[in-house]
């Protein structure tokens, strides 16, 4: 009896006891949950602030990869930035991979197989193994395999801006539900740091055009030139959009065509002063429209007229026109290297802006200009009149004195002096009333200069060519080179032009005119046949004739390639010998 008693009180006390001890296991399994949710809590938060932190969006977007690859414990990480059309990657952030196995692997991915398959569907996808799911497209080699995935989108504003990707849980371990909630979460919060970081970078940015606006109207309102306002506005657009070559045209008055003035930047020598038509060129349209024309791909594009090679290596461009739809001054086009992104709508809204900015300035310079001009055609005309209403009567009247007392001088020597100095004095009325011509005769500019003519010629020579030919123009051609010298120059580019459509049997020719005010030069190049050695050479000797008479002179050559090459120059100074025009 006593044995059975004692048993039965063990029994009792072992049980109460074993059911503490579950209870004690599932309190500390419930304490450690709570830590782990604690833990992972407090690293969302340190996310969120991390990410949150970053106001450069380069470097905000960086923060993100990293956090989220901390955050669910994966071994890599990525970013896709979705493109403007909504269906390709523009940017690829990376976290995990170095730089050797970046270079191994190639290019950034565009957006296939499971990447694309987030954009299409931007939903949270959580996989166990990813080459299982259906989109699966592989990996390039040398690429480091990968199994577990987990991928959310990123949505800005409403609008999905980019995926966040994780592979590779640590530990062989899958991405769970707590993972895809944590990541979700801290997509939210790089949504915000994101617009924050972008509306920084867009203030920013809008503070560089004004100060490049500010600076191009100070430096109009100051004095500085056409020629250099031009290049100032071609380098800050230039510097700001990260473009790799800037050039502004302007149009060639009396004609439909665009010179080139100035360019900065890749090939700039291959486009400085080329003679664009308006119709059928990318820069003529944005022209022609008073609207910004983009290029996915200038070196690809339709519209880029012949000429020498002058985009290689250059790939996504945009002409914005200077000035109001009614009077557009110019156009200024930006072309940024091959695979870089194309000019946003944002680009291009603060693009037109400055332009319009600087078309203003342009045009309250040339007001100011023409302030001073007239100002000082008014004080012309009040000297011509001075001198007539005054001068030239005084002068009159001492004349008319000197006569009348001329009867009176019974010396002969005496009154030959008087009548010596009464032709003087006509003489000195002539010479004044020729000033006086001078000075109220303004040139109304209606006359066409020297790049209008040459513009001219060549258009009217492409019907006998077959062809449009290449013209470039530089330095002061309707300010350096005198008249006379212009007319010999068209007479020599229409000559040579001719001579290439009758017998040079080319499919191109190239036209060079330029001055550095001392001289003036032409070169005209064909891939023609060339000049044989017995043909006629009355034509070339003509030219030659024109050049000596100058001063200057005429040399043929080979043209690299085939074809032939015309050199004429001359001294810019009056001609010695009579113009043969």
């Amino acid at each position: 009896m006593g044995s059975s008693e004692s048993a039965d009180a063990a029994r009792v006390v072992r049980l109460p006891q074993l059911r503490l001890d579950e209870l004690l296991a599932e309190l500390e399994a419930r304490l450690d949950a709570a830590r782990r949710t604690q833990d992972r809590v407090h690293s969302l938060l340190e996310a969120v602030l991390s990410v949150g932190r970053e106001l450069e969006l380069e470097q905000a977007l960086r923060g993100i990869v990293e956090a989220a690859a901390v955050l669910v414990d994966a071994e890599y990480a990525a970013l896709g930035v979705i493109g403007s059309g909504g269906e390709r990657l523009s940017a690829f952030i990376t976290h995990g991979i170095g730089e050797a196995e970046t270079a191994r692997i190639g290019p950034y991915p565009q957006g296939h197989g499971i990447l694309g398959e987030l954009i299409r569907h931007p939903e949270p996808l959580r996989l166990a193994k990813l080459s299982a799911h259906a989109a699966s497209y592989g990996f390039p080699p040398g690429h480091p395999p990968m199994n577990s995935f987990l991928g959310v989108p990123i949505r800005v504003r409403g609008q999905v801006f980019g995926n966040l990707y994780l592979t590779e849980k640590r530990g062989g371990r899958q991405f769970d539900e707590d993972d895809e909630s944590l990541l979700s979460t801290l997509a939210v919060a790089a949504g915000v740091a994101i617009d924050n970081a972008r509306l920084y970078e867009e203030s920013k940015l809008r503070e560089r055009w004004l100060m490049a606006s500010a600076e191009i109207s100070t430096g109009l309102m100051s004095g500085a030139g056409q020629h250099e306002v031009l290049g100032l506005i071609a380098e800050r657009a230039r510097d700001i959009t990260g473009s790799a070559l800037a050039a502004v045209a302007t149009p060639v008055r009396n004609t439909a065509t665009l010179a080139v003035e100035l360019a900065i930047g890749r090939q700039e020598d291959a486009h400085r002063g080329l003679v664009l038509p308006v119709e059928g060129t990318l820069t003529g349209q944005a022209f022609a429209l008073g609207a910004p024309v983009s290029s996915p791909d200038v070196s690809h594009d339709d519209r880029i007229t012949a000429g020498p090679p002058r985009f290689a290596g250059l790939g996504p461009a945009i002409a914005v026109p200077i000035g109001r739809e009614d009077r557009v001054r110019g156009v200024v086009l930006l072309a940024r290297d091959t695979g870089a992104s194309a000019f946003s709508e944002r680009e291009t809204d603060l693009l037109k802006g400055f332009a319009a900015q600087a078309a203003v300035a342009m045009e309250l310079a040339e007001r100011r200009r023409d302030a001073e001009q007239i100002a000082l055609l008014e004080d012309r005309d009040r000297i011509a009149r001075d001198l007539h209403d005054l001068a030239i009567q005084r002068l009159f009247a001492t004349g008319m004195t000197l006569q009348s007392a001329g009867r009176f001088i019974q010396h002969p020597q005496a009154s030959d002096r008087v009548r010596r100095a009464v032709d003087d004095l006509d003489r000195t009325i002539k010479i004044i009333r020729s000033t006086i011509f001078g000075l109220r005769t303004h040139d109304d500019g209606s006359a066409p200069g020297l790049r209008a003519r040459a513009v001219r010629v060549a258009g009217e020579a492409a019907p006998l060519l077959g062809f449009t030919p290449s013209v470039r123009m530089e330095g002061l051609l309707d300010t350096h080179v005198p008249q006379e010298t212009a007319d010999h120059v068209v007479a020599v580019l229409s000559e040579s032009l001719t001579n290439v459509a009758r017998h040079a049997h080319a499919d191109r020719a190239d036209v060079v005119l330029e001055t550095d005010g001392h001289q003036v030069r032409l070169t005209v190049t064909d891939n023609g046949v060339g000049i044989p050695p017995e043909g006629r050479r009355s034509g070339l000797r003509n030219m030659t004739e024109r050049a000596r008479d100058l001063g200057g002179d005429m040399e043929i050559d080979r043209a690299e390639g085939g074809g032939a090459k015309l050199v004429w120059h001359a001294p810019l100074k009056e001609p010695t010998a009579p113009s043969r025009n």
